[in-house]
């Protein structure tokens, strides 16, 4: 199937995407891994709720639909994601996972999926940055009696085992599931290196002057357009995000054992800590994070870093391939769901001034 354009990936900056090319008259296919669009936001734990107020988390063309001030929960930002699909008429095909994306000798891609292969001038990768569940080699030596989750598959403490639980990973989902496993009623520990702690409570009063400010900063100071931002980036990207909701004080409050160790082994089928502890759990929630993997995308598209060698999204050396959804992809902004649409736009402008250069060479490639 010859198409204009192939986004892979229908969360927020993929449907974005979609939308300004469709404001540009430009066509595109988004191929969504999930049966619903969303589906990637309804799946995470059910508590989860977004670290940005529902006015910072519209897309261009609709309104997040929830009073301003207010936190909506995964779920509901899964649901506005399906919804803004259908009401911007946008063509995405579910239970579609892409196995490679190949630039051919014309130029042109070609992208396999388990359903079939798409032929496109150009190919927009929205997938985000890390998306690979990882879990140590360690949780191999664990006993088999031990219940282990990771926090992708984690949705609510039911699943557990009566008994302790070790929480594995100090960021921003270990910490909200510990307090909430801990509040279930689990004697919890919470092992990893604390990340640094935002000055104020995210739904506290003096929040709704601060994050204008940090929102300002996001878009038109921590940008790569200029040197403070560019050299933000590599220092973002290489750093645990801060806690913002849960702090070490709500978990201290609430009981939870707190330990900047980490899981380092096991000791009779027990995670055992590099301090020498040996902790007697039932369960274990790794909150370990995900990894990169570009690998599917021919020719290799990353440096040493293991990041995409763009610019901003755009591929100088793979003309008519474009990432979005990046972390600090061209700013902060870049890794807030407000912010997508900015991102889009550029891209879409990018897409559509090709097009008009690739029309005077090869009108039939530039209208397939």
């Amino acid at each position: 199937m010859n198409i204009d354009t192939v986004i892979i990936g229908a969360g927020q900056t993929g449907l974005a995407t979609a939308y300004e090319l469709k404001q540009r008259s430009r066509t595109a296919v988004v191929l969504n891994e999930h049966p619903r669009v969303g589906d990637q936001w309804r799946k995470r734990y059910a508590s989860l709720r977004l670290n940005s107020p529902a006015q910072y988390d519209s897309l261009p063309g609709m309104a997040f639909p929830a009073p301003a001030g207010t936190f909506p929960t995964g779920a509901a930002m899964g649901d506005y994601l399906e919804a803004y699909a259908n009401r911007m008429g946008l063509d995405v095909r579910g239970h579609t996972l892409v196995t490679g994306v190949t630039q051919l000798d014309d130029g042109t891609f070609r992208v396999d999926t388990d359903e079939q292969t798409y032929f496109a001038c150009n190919v927009v990768i929205a997938t985000g940055s890390e998306n690979h569940p990882k879990v140590p080699t360690i949780a191999d030596e664990l006993d088999p009696s031990i219940r282990q989750l990771h926090s992708v598959a984690y949705r609510d403490a039911s699943q557990l085992l009566p008994g302790p639980v070790l929480v594995v990973g100090a960021g921003q989902s270990g910490a909200d599931l510990a307090l909430e496993i801990k509040r279930a009623g689990h004697d919890t520990w919470l092992a990893g290196k604390e990340s640094s702690t935002i000055p104020f409570e995210l739904e506290g009063r003096a929040a709704r002057f601060i994050l204008p400010v940090l929102w300002f900063v996001a878009h038109h100071v921590l940008t790569t357009r200029n040197p403070l931002g560019r050299k933000a980036q590599p220092a973002i990207r290489s750093n645990a995000a801060p806690l913002l909701r849960v702090k070490p004080a709500h978990l201290d409050a609430a009981g939870v054992h707190r330990t900047p160790s980490r899981v380092v082994g096991a000791d009779a089928g027990r995670p055992m800590l590099d301090d020498g502890s040996v902790l007697e759990v039932t369960n274990v929630v790794w909150c370990t994070g995900y990894r990169r993997d570009f690998s599917y995308i021919h020719p290799a598209v990353t440096g040493e870093s293991g990041w995409p060698r763009d610019d901003g999204g755009v591929m100088p050396e793979i003309p008519g391939l474009y990432f979005v959804g990046l972390l600090y992809q061209r700013g902060f902004y870049s890794m807030l769901i407000g912010g997508a649409g900015r991102d889009a736009s550029f891209i879409a402008d990018h897409i559509a001034s090709r097009v008009r250069e690739t029309a005077s060479v090869s009108p039939a490639l530039a209208t397939a």
